[in-house]
This record gives structure tokens, C-alpha cells and sequence, in this order.
């Protein structure tokens, strides 16, 4: 399918790897104009993409971000707001208070901070999209994960807010839920949980599938692929959705 997204103009946050590597590269591949930031400038650099180094908590280094990959683009037609990061496992009352901070600011405040200095760029596009991550979390809750869940909770309201306060801009917002993907981050989500848990990491990746009715994991390229159709004019009239991509799963656990 040809999604005419040749010269589309992209920003992909925390597009270092994994997730929003697979983003950057979707968009690529459609002949799109991609500039990328992650908080690791190594991974920048390896990554392919021309961007930046960039915390997306770091509110005027965002804005500084966006100008320039904006300038250099000539402006902004999709932002897709990935970066993040899975924050502390415990429970609530053991959960130190910086490592909660740390996680709102990144997970949600830094998709506040990058769609500030997006939308007067966005405003100007034939075809203005944002595209939030979120989370299957921000759907059913994650016990022992109370800030990530807390945090993409959020990230639904803040979509859907912006798709209300930025239609009448012609910018659609949209925010993707993803369940349980493919990498070395749920790896490591899910060994955290079972080391709390005393049990094995085959006991609780049993455990998270057997509230999934599509018992596999979620790959990078199929979030990608949804991501993509949202940003083309094929999904003009899409906006205000949290959408999930988890193999109809129930509950995490």
C-alpha cells in the first residue's frame, strides 16, 4: 500500500532504538524526511538518522530541539511522541519518590514539552499529525508499576485533549497503546517482575500471556505500520483514538 508519505516531514522522539528506531524506519521507507532525538547520543549517532541528543524532560532543550529539526526539514508535518522509560517496579509504598518524578517527567511532561514546541510548526502543515505512546498500562493499570502506568494513563488524556483543542487546526492527535513487545525492554520489565515476584522469568512471561487472547508478542514494525497509516492521509479523519496494539490482552500481570 502506498501511504504518499514521500517528503512528509517527521520528528521521532526516543528513536535511538528499539521501538522508535522501527518508526524512523517505517517513515523512511515511505520516502518521509525523518529527524530523530534520543537521550543517548550514541545511539543517535549509530541510529542512521540525522537529529540530536535530547531529553525530552529538558523543557528548553526540547524547544531548542524542535526548532532546529524544523528548520532544517522546512517544517513539521508528525510527531511521534515515543521516548520513555519503564520506571521503578515495586509497590507503592517502596517506590522512591525521585524515581516517580523522573518517570511522569519523561513519559508524560516530555510528550507535554515536545507537543508545545510542535504545534505552531504542525499548525502550518497540510496534514498535522501527533502520535503519542502509550500504553496497554494506561488502558488496565500494572500492578507493582504504579508510575508507568500513572504516566501513560495520562498520556490518553493529554490526546485526547489535544485532539479536541487542535482540530480546528486540521492537527489530529492520536495515542497508540502497545501490550506486550517484542525486546529488550519487556525483557527486562519482565525479569524485574518476577525477581519481586519469586518467581521464574518463563513462570511470568506465562503469567502475562495467559491474559492475552493472541498469545505472542507485538513487534516493533507492527506498531510502526499502525503509526504510519495514522500519519498518512489515509487517516485524515482519525483523531482522538487510543488504540491498542496488544493481542487482545485483558490485564497485565
Amino acid at each position: 500500500m502506498d501511504l504518499a508519505l514521500a517528503g512528509h516531514r517527521v520528528i521521532v522522539t526516543g528513536a535511538g532504538s528499539g521501538i522508535g528506531l522501527e518508526i524512523a524506519k517505517g517513515f523512511a521507507a515511505e520516502g518521509a524526511t525523518v529527524r530523530i532525538c534520543d537521550v543517548s547520543a550514541e545511539a543517535v549517532a549509530a541510529s542512521g538518522f540525522k537529529g540530536a541528543p535530547c531529553d525530552v524532560a529538558d523543557r528548553a532543550g526540547v524547544a531548542a530541539f524542535v526548532q532546529a529539526m524544523a528548520e532544517q526539514m522546512g517544517g513539521l508535518d508528525t510527531l511521534v511522541n515515543n521516548a520513555g522509560i519503564a520506571g521503578p517496579t515495586g509497590p507503592v509504598q517502596e517506590i522512591d519518590g525521585a524515581d516517580w518524578d523522573r518517570c511522569i517527567e519523561v513519559c508524560l511532561t516530555g510528550q507535554f514539552n515536545m507537543t508545545r514546541a510542535a504545534v505552531p510548526h504542525l499548525r502550518a502543515s497540510a496534514n498535522g499529525s501527533i502520535v503519542n505512546l502509550s500504553s496497554l498500562a494506561g488502558r488496565v493499570g500494572f500492578a507493582l508499576r504504579s508510575p508507568y502506568a500513572a504516566a501513560k494513563w495520562g498520556v490518553i488524556g493529554f490526546t485526547k485533549s489535544l485532539a479536541i483543542e487542535l482540530g480546528g487546526d486540521g492537527i489530529r492527535a492520536n495515542a497508540i497503546l502497545p501490550g506486550l513487545v517484542a525486546g529488550d525492554r519487556q525483557r527486562r520489565v519482565l525479569e524485574a517482575k518476577a525477581q519481586r515476584l519469586g518467581l521464574s522469568f518463563a513462570e511470568t512471561e506465562a503469567r502475562a500471556f495467559g491474559y492475552t487472547s493472541i498469545r505472542d508478542y507485538v513487534t516493533p514494525q507492527q506498531i510502526a505500520d499502525q503509526i504510519l497509516f495514522l500519519a498518512s492521509e489515509r487517516g485524515r479523519t482519525i483523531s482522538g483514538q487510543a488504540i491498542s496494539v496488544c493481542g487482545d490482552t485483558q490485564m497485565l500481570a
